[in-house]
């Protein structure tokens, strides 16, 4: 019997033998090897690099799944987050044929994969106040409708989307839904991931970017049933985890406690700029947020942004956004670094 998301595949994909490495063909332990065409005299500094990672990830993908109450089956380890983005618009669209569905304003990277593929990109636009609008979801919706990505908490809002709506599209969205949880660490809403056995057409997308501080590493995690996640690791690059990576993460995820006590500051310093940023006379509202950063609507996006790069500050602006006119996007950083802004601000010469 066919497994009900199959229909949804590209056929050469759904056909495709996958690549097979050295070590996938090598299933046992061994004292010398000399499959693989590595270099036998080691890496410059002796640390073992010189040999191939492995390429199905086994042991990061046990650590993930005991943190995150999943089977390794359902995980998808990649090069951050966009690159399982990149896979499924491989594995699902086909180009000049089917198409994908975001709500701007979103993140950028779901548009320029739909480009990059061959995969109309059809929008239905948030509301001006960025709640969902299920109407528009479903009128630019038909039986080509391979993904839906729903971004909670949404950058570049902050907000997540109600749980009503993320099940009405997971009960009637004909494909993929595709709920990319990059800042749910900072969330009051819980994760998708307990849901993952309830709906197949689920793929749920995170990452170590965010709230583990670990962005420098690339590593990104979708979770899926193992149908879909089959079909991803399928098509993967054999390595694309470096072994440092790897190694690293590992650790990381033996720490949970002290990312907890990041996670416990950041919240701290998000509510405090929330209190403080509507003081200033330049600030006009600034949006609620679940994610490590607000959204700001200012008197002179531009002119502010601009006016801050004078002061050494960076920040995002997100003015030509839908519906975020003369706004921007506020990183929450260190207590120093926002009363830095804060005083910054405070003096712009309105």
């Amino acid at each position: 019997m066919n497994h009900p998301m199959e229909k949804l595949v590209r056929p050469g994909i759904l056909a495709l033998a996958p690549y097979r490495s050295a070590r996938d063909e090598f299933g046992s332990t061994a004292d010398v090897f000399l499959d693989a065409n590595e270099n036998s005299l080691g890496d410059p500094w002796g640390d073992g690099l010189h040999r191939y990672p492995d390429s199905g990830q086994g042991a990061l993908k046990s650590a993930v799944a005991r943190r995150k109450g999943v089977l390794p089956e359902q995980i998808f380890l990649g090069n951050g987050s966009d690159e399982a983005i990149d896979l499924l618009l491989r594995a699902f669209c086909e180009p000049g044929l089917d198409n994908v569905i975001i709500m701007p304003p979103t993140y950028g990277m779901y548009a320029v994969q739909a480009g990059i593929h061959g995969a109309e990109l059809r929008q239905a636009p948030l509301r001006p106040d960025f709640s969902p609008d299920p109407p528009a979801v479903r009128a630019v919706t038909d039986a080509r409708s391979k993904l839906l990505f729903l971004c909670s908490p949404n950058n570049p809002t902050g907000q997540c989307l109600p749980e009503d709506f993320i099940l009405d599209m997971l009960g009637d969205f004909p494909g993929l839904v595709v709920i990319d949880e990059a800042y749910v660490d900072f969330a009051r809403q819980p994760t998708w991931l307990d849901r993952l056995n309830d709906f197949p057409n689920l793929v749920v997308l995170q990452t170590l970017s965010k709230a583990w501080g670990l962005a420098a590493l690339r590593v990104g995690m979708a979770f899926s049933g193992a149908f879909v996640n089959g079909i991803l690791n399928k098509i993967k690059y054999p390595y694309n985890l470096g072994a440092p990576a790897i190694d690293i993460a590992l650790k990381a995820l033996e720490n949970e406690s002290v990312v907890q006590d990041k996670i416990n500051i950041l919240l701290a310093e998000r509510r405090r700029l929330a209190l403080r940023l509507p003081e200033l006379t330049c600030v006009r509202e600034v949006f609620p947020s679940d994610a490590n950063f607000l959204l700001v609507r200012v008197a002179d996006a531009e002119g502010i942004y601009r006016y801050l790069l004078e002061q050494s500050i960076v920040v995002r602006n997100r003015h030509r956004e839908r519906h975020c006119e003369n706004c921007l996007r506020i990183t929450v950083g260190t207590a120093e670094e926002n009363d830095r802004l804060l005083a910054a601000l405070k003096h712009y010469p309105a």
